[in-house]
C-alpha cells in the first residue's frame, strides 16, 4: 500500500515540475516573440509631445520610419547624417512586424485625435476641438495618410502573405476614415495681415 501511496504523491509533484517546466519554456518564448511598435526613445518622444499637433507630428515621423525599414520612400523621413541619440536605433523587424506598426501607430494617431475630441470640455483651449491645434493635427495627419495611401494600395497588390494583407487593408481603412474625418473639419481661416 505504501508503494501505491508513494506514486499516488510523485505524479502531482512531476505534473507541477513539468507544468512550471511549460510556463517558463513556453512563455519566455512568448514574451521573446511580443515586441513593442515604438522604440523605447520613441515611447520617450511620445510622451513629451503633449499637445495634440506635437503629438500627431511625433506619430506619423515613427510611421515614415517603419516605410523607411520596409525601404519604402513616404516623403517624410530623412534618417539623420549622424546618429542622434533623440530618436535611437532605426526600428526594426519583419516586414510583417513592419506593417503591423504602421497599422498600430495610424490606430494610435485616431485614438489621441478621439481622446482630445472626448475630453473636450477639461481639454487645455488650444487642445479643444475648438482651439487651434486639434484641426492643425487631424489636417497633419490627413496629410500623412495623403503620402500613404498610394504606398499601402501598391503594397497590397504585390504582397500575397495574408496577415501582411490584413495589416494593410487595415492601415488602408484607417485612412480612408482620417481622410473623411478631415473632411468634416470647418474651413481652414486664413491669416490677414495688417
Amino acid at each position: 500500500m505504501s508503494n501505491l501511496n508513494y506514486r499516488f504523491l510523485r505524479r502531482p509533484a512531476v505534473a507541477i515540475l513539468l507544468a512550471t517546466f511549460c510556463v517558463l519554456t513556453f512563455g519566455s518564448d512568448a514574451q521573446a516573440q511580443r515586441r513593442d511598435f515604438m522604440t523605447e526613445a520613441e515611447i520617450e518622444i511620445v510622451r513629451d509631445a503633449q499637445d495634440i499637433d506635437l503629438r500627431i507630428d511625433v506619430l506619423t515621423k515613427m510611421i515614415d520610419r517603419r516605410f523607411a525599414a520596409l525601404k519604402v520612400d513616404a516623403g517624410g523621413w530623412k534618417p539623420p547624417s549622424k546618429e542622434t541619440e533623440k530618436w535611437g536605433e532605426e526600428p526594426a523587424g519583419t516586414r510583417l512586424q513592419l506593417l503591423t506598426d504602421v497599422r498600430r501607430l495610424l490606430q494610435k494617431a485616431v485614438d489621441d485625435i478621439d481622446d482630445v475630441a472626448e475630453h473636450d470640455t477639461s481639454a487645455q483651449s488650444q487642445n479643444k476641438t475648438t482651439g487651434k491645434l486639434f484641426p492643425k493635427a487631424v489636417r497633419s495627419l490627413a496629410a500623412a495618410v495623403g503620402r500613404y495611401s498610394p504606398i499601402l494600395q501598391a503594397t497590397l497588390k504585390s504582397t500575397t502573405d495574408e496577415k501582411e494583407r490584413g495589416a494593410i487593408l487595415d492601415s488602408i481603412d484607417l485612412s480612408d476614415q482620417i481622410l473623411a474625418a478631415a473632411t468634416k473639419l470647418p474651413a481652414e481661416q486664413k491669416k490677414t495681415k495688417n
